[in-house]
């Protein structure tokens, strides 16, 4: 298969309500307008088990949320499936979706994550910081490259942040 016709899955979840949890949405939305074919985006409010189907019908999927610490303005690193022993179907963190892909549906699928930086975090409103916003131009600006390419594991290895 030619690299390009790959088809990646864009995860995107936190919640909107919440100020700067909301940059996963906001990417989502931003990149709906600006990502190439073979570019499927999701965005909720978090991951759930029922996403591990959809994971398994991509070659890449990429997990984009808010980060409440790390580097700014954002980072970029490749995960691995593990399995979670914790019993909640309610919320499921990206090695635990991945590791159910792998399990339930025997996905191949190469997987990513996308901390975008945000700052507030303890009050309601739908907006973003500042500083939130400007993270999330540069992400956006880092990623549309690298999607159109589809080259994430040489860019997340060579990551420095």
């Amino acid at each position: 298969m030619v690299e390009s016709e790959r088809k990646i899955l864009m995860l995107c979840y936190g919640n909107p309500g919440r100020l700067d949890d909301g940059l996963g949405a906001a990417f989502a939305e931003a990149m709906e307008q600006m990502a190439p074919p073979g570019v499927d985006i999701s965005a909720d409010y978090q991951l759930t088990v029922e996403d591990a189907a959809d994971v398994a019908q991509h070659d890449y999927v990429i997990f984009v949320d808010a980060a409440v610490d790390g580097p700014e303005p954002f980072f970029f690193r490749r995960i691995t499936a593990q399995a979670d022993t914790s019993f909640t179907t309610h919320s499921v963190e990206p090695e635990a979706l991945l590791s159910l892909a792998k399990e339930l549906f025997s996905a191949k699928t190469e997987a990513y994550a996308l901390g975008i930086r945000g700052y507030e975090y303890n009050e309601f409103g739908e907006s973003l910081s500042t500083a939130a916003q400007n993270n999330l131009a540069a992400a956006l600006q880092f990623m549309l490259p690298v999607v159109k390419k589809r080259n994430f594991n040489e860019v997340a290895t060579n990551w420095e942040n």
